[in-house]
């Protein structure tokens, strides 16, 4: 009976674990608790998902210091083609682009449609409604690594095509200086791009990333595990094409 007993015992035991393991592992999706199904995941050679594995985790560093001046004027003509940046950038995404003076000011155009809302929005100079928006925020870079560069460096992030998009001012602006692991674009279809993008800056730059921030890139990119890392950043290079939903 003893033994019968240490039998029925050790049956129990071993249930208990194996319950106990489905259950962290529903948990965390990866066995880590983590809460991200896709923090174990790894992409193919080439492709964001697998990128991310080779960004540095860190925790964040203080913002202390950190003022948009020190990543240069706004807007550099970094590229010596007598266009600012901001107008570069505004010529690649825009439809039906007008110019003030031939072939420089922007004058007007269209996002259609806008990535960030999925909608459809007019651009008029001077107005409000058209931000360049930093993919990766100067701010975040400035916590992520940047406050130890030198300013030549801080100066080509802020106006390096690869790092920019023209988009809606309104759920720009909610991004404020937020990172994967708390700001998406709303239009679902492009956060794929999105995210690639932002991988891609962080490894261009040597910019690390919190894990947090890690674990967010890596659940977007498991729904999309052949999106590619983009390498371009050409003013003249159209951004990647997406499917507003």
């Amino acid at each position: 009976m003893r033994g019968a007993g240490r039998g029925v015992v050790a049956v129990v035991l071993a249930a208990v674990a194996v319950t106990g393991c489905k259950a962290e592992l529903d948990k965390g999706g990866d066995g880590t608790g983590s809460g991200n199904p896709g923090a174990g995941a790894q992409g193919k050679a080439g492709s964001a998902l697998a990128a991310v594995d080779e960004l540095t985790v860190k925790g964040r560093a203080p913002k202390t210091g950190y003022a948009r001046e020190r990543f240069g004027t706004a807007w550099a003509d970094t590229d010596s083609n007598s266009c600012d940046t901001r107008d570069d950038i505004l010529k690649r995404d825009l439809k039906d682009v007008r110019f003030t003076d031939g072939k420089c000011r922007v004058a007007g155009g269209s996002l259609a449609p806008d990535p960030y809302s999925g909608k459809d929005v007019t651009f008029k100079r001077g107005s409000s409604k058209v931000d360049i928006d930093h993919l990766v925020a100067l701010s975040d870079a400035w916590q992520k690594g940047a406050f130890k560069w030198d300013p030549s460096k801080r100066i080509a992030l802020a106006n390096d095509p690869l790092n920019l998009l023209a988009v809606d001012a309104t759920p720009n602006r909610s991004k404020g200086d937020g990172d994967t692991a708390t700001w998406l674009p709303p239009n679902k279809g492009y956060r794929c791009t999105y995210v690639a993008g932002q991988v891609a800056v962080k490894k261009k730059y040597g910019l690390w990333v919190t894990g947090a921030e890690r674990d967010a890139m890596k659940k977007v990119l498991t729904g999309c595990p052949d999106q590619k890392l983009p390498s371009g950043g050409n003013p003249t290079e159209a951004p990647a094409r997406f499917h507003a939903r």
